[in-house]
């Protein structure tokens, strides 16, 4: 049997989660169960309420607003707590067509991808003004060479991940998951696949960012932070070389005024070239050191997927017995 759960994290949508809900497919070809997840963010007006009235299986509810990547994480913990095989994200807001979730899982059902994200058309998408439209796909461009992938349009958040893909991700960033998985999901060589979806306009400004600057500047830094976390001694590397390199001018100029009799009164410049020059070597050290600390991070990736795999064969067995008889105990484990 294969299930699907769609999530969907929320944020005061209790206006606009009905018209979603009802747009949501029942039936499938290729998965034998549909579920609907709705993670509650912190919602003042009824959410949660209004999701389980309209038929959501699931509700996952926050005490307090946590963020758009903490709602994510939340969403794909709870989807493969309730044994999803494939899980898709969409918004509450009703910007992506419900009917193409069957185009978003069908690469997953095939086996032929293990994360499928929902393609905007952000060049000529008519409900994205011009500035947006640039904006999204030089976005989109600095994503694909960030994570060395070919997604055309990296901030969609309609995307469909298989179950064995979503237990070896975990969003670090506050901010959105969107820049943070991909990254992630591209170094972890993932089979990635674009589809063309269709949106409808939406009327609501976005509850993510403020305004157009603010998107750009935090999106930057979440896909600096992602970056660096998954290529450490490349990130350091660079910047230690930039400095070195800056470094080597002073010196330079120095050595020059030097040949040419006039070296006095310019040991400012040898001063600050010898200290950049210091300044990116241990840089660069710090580069190794952080290479290394990512080689430990590999290992708990693998111990973490490791024990969520454990956690879900316990969990499909039972609770162990608690009766404190040894050959109970020793029976429940050879079961295990």
């Amino acid at each position: 049997m294969t299930k699907l759960i769609i999530q969907i994290p929320c944020l005061n949508e209790a206006d606009s989660l009905p018209d979603t809900l009802v747009a949501l497919p029942r039936r499938i070809h290729g998965i034998d169960k549909i579920e609907i997840l709705i993670i509650d963010d912190g919602s003042t007006d009824g959410t949660a309420d209004v999701a389980r009235r309209f038929g959501a299986h699931h509700v996952v509810s926050h005490r307090r607003n946590r963020g758009l990547a903490a709602a994510f994480q939340s969403g794909l913990d709870a989807a493969l707590a309730a044994g999803a095989d494939i899980i898709v994200n969409t918004d509450a807001d009703g910007q992506y067509a419900g009917e193409d979730i069957a185009k978003l899982v069908a690469p997953i059902i095939a086996s032929e991808a293990d994360l499928v994200i929902g393609d905007r058309g952000v060049g000529r998408n008519e409900h994205f003004g011009p500035i947006k439209r640039r904006l999204q796909r030089l976005g989109s461009a600095v994503v694909r060479n960030l994570s060395g992938t070919e997604v055309t349009d990296a901030v969609s958040g309609f995307r469909a991940i298989s179950r064995s893909a979503a237990q070896r991700i975990t969003i670090t960033t506050e901010f959105s998951y969107t820049t943070d998985m991909l990254i992630q999901a591209g170094r972890k060589r993932f089979k990635i696949v674009s589809v063309p979806i269709r949106t409808n306009a939406t009327e609501r400004p976005s509850r993510l960012f403020k305004s157009i600057p603010q998107f750009i500047a935090r999106q930057l830094m979440t896909m600096g932070r992602a970056y660096a976390t998954y290529n450490p001694l490349r990130t350091f590397a660079i910047i230690g070389g930039a400095l070195a390199l800056v470094g080597i001018l002073p010196i330079i100029r120095f050595l020059a005024l030097w040949a040419w009799g006039d070296g006095e009164g310019h040991l400012q410049s040898l001063v600050i070239g010898g200290a950049l020059l210091v300044l990116g070597a241990v840089t660069g050290i710090m580069g190794v050191l952080a290479e290394l600390i990512g080689a430990n991070r590999k290992l708990l990736e693998a111990t973490l997927h490791k024990l969520r795999t454990l956690e879900e064969r316990f969990d499909s067995l039972g609770t162990p017995p608690h009766d404190g008889k040894t050959h109970d105990a020793d029976l429940w484990k050879r079961r295990a």
